[in-house]
């Protein structure tokens, strides 16, 4: 299954709604009408049991990109899904056959293995370590840092700055 760039930006979407904010985690479907908004907003049906599904599979997926967990944690949010062939003469496509309180989970899921295959490594934690955000490197290089060069990448490079200019003035 090759994720699209909806499916990508939606996995994204996804791993940022615990952003800081002003030194604090914020969790963005922790309320349950934002929640509810974001999920129809995705594809989603909105329920209390879709959001449970789905911030499953969202700090599962967080810990597993950042490192702090095996991609092996992510199988419960799989238990009980199969796919079925389906042919045309386009050739044999997959459909996922999963409840539909955790399709949006399983989803996310499909979407993080395709873009391990398709774009390895380029799915990552800001750089910015007070940052709880991710980024997805679609350049060329592959040397994105951070989730947003206005917000995270002009404060660390001011960070840098204010270090060399006071350790100059030390001298």
């Amino acid at each position: 299954m090759a994720a699209d760039r909806e499916q990508q930006d939606a996995l994204l979407e996804l791993l940022n709604t615990t952003p800081v904010v002003n030194g604090v985690v914020q969790d963005q479907l922790a309320d349950p009408e934002a929640a509810e908004v974001w999920q129809r907003v995705h594809g989603g049906s909105g329920t209390a049991d879709e959001r449970h599904h789905l911030v499953q599979a969202r700090d599962a997926l967080q810990e597993v990109v950042r490192g702090s967990r095996p991609a092996t944690s992510l199988s419960p949010v799989l238990d009980g899904v199969t796919s079925r062939p389906q042919v045309s003469s386009a050739g044999v496509s997959w459909d996922l056959d999963a409840r539909k309180e955790r399709r949006m989970a399983v989803q996310a899921v499909m979407t993080w293995s395709a873009l391990q295959k398709a774009m390895p490594g380029r799915l990552r934690p800001c750089a910015n370590e007070e940052c709880r955000r991710f980024l997805l490197d679609r350049s060329k290089t592959n040397k994105a840092r951070w989730c947003s060069m206005a917000v995270c990448g002009n404060r660390m490079k001011a960070r840098r700055h204010y270090q060399r200019t006071r350790n100059d003035g030390a001298e």
